[in-house]
């Protein structure tokens, strides 16, 4: 039996670095935005697709992030459209993913997990969690945006609080250590599950 842990969180919660904590443990990986990157790269599944319905989306042979911002915020129907084509996509990467994976647990590292019903499919849900403080404090380091943006991304995602209260666990990312423990806690909850399964 292979375990799906549906693992999200709110931007700046540590997502990707527990991700990987599972990864050190023994868990196959499948990331969404990596998924992405890889339709929308050179070679890539989407760029074909794109090409045909927003022939400016594609640069250099791959598909741009920037310029479809431009025309979503232009066209707000344009979305939908995308979605149209990217998810198919992605959910096809997925499965080729589940079906190449040898580990007992596969973690889904899917940012808008619950807002797009895709825990449904997982067997349970992980969310990482930290205060208020210490989440606009991470992303703010990282000088990718402003104070502004970051509050934007925030409003259009699920309150932090609403996702913990649907997860099966909260991982704390208050310290790295912190958050290793509770991995492992994780990790050790799910294969008794397994076992008795």
């Amino acid at each position: 039996m292979t375990f799906r842990l549906g693992l999200t969180g709110s931007i700046g919660m540590g997502k990707s670095t527990t991700a990987q904590m599972f990864v050190a443990a023994g868990c196959a990986l499948w990331d969404a935005d990596a998924a992405v990157h890889r339709l929308y790269g050179s070679g890539g599944a989407a760029v074909g697709p794109m090409a045909d319905a927003f022939p400016d989306a594609v640069v250099d042979g791959k598909v741009s992030r920037a310029v479809l911002r431009e025309i979503i915020s232009a066209d707000p129907t344009a979305l939908k459209r995308i979605e149209a084509i990217v998810h198919p996509l992605v959910a096809a990467d997925r499965q080729a993913f589940i079906d190449a994976a040898r580990a007992d647990i596969i973690v889904f590292d899917i940012p808008l997990l619950f807002e797009t019903g895709g825990d449904k499919g997982m067997d349970a849900v992980a969310v990482v969690h930290v205060a208020d403080d210490i989440q606009e404090a991470r992303v703010m380091e990282r000088g990718t945006m402003t104070k502004e943006q970051f509050q934007a991304i925030k409003a259009k995602q699920m309150p932090s609080a609403e996702k913990c209260a649907r997860a099966d666990f909260v991982i704390e990312t208050d310290t790295v250590e912190h958050a290793q423990a509770q991995v492992h806690h994780v990790i050790e909850q799910i294969r008794k599950r397994i076992e008795n399964a």
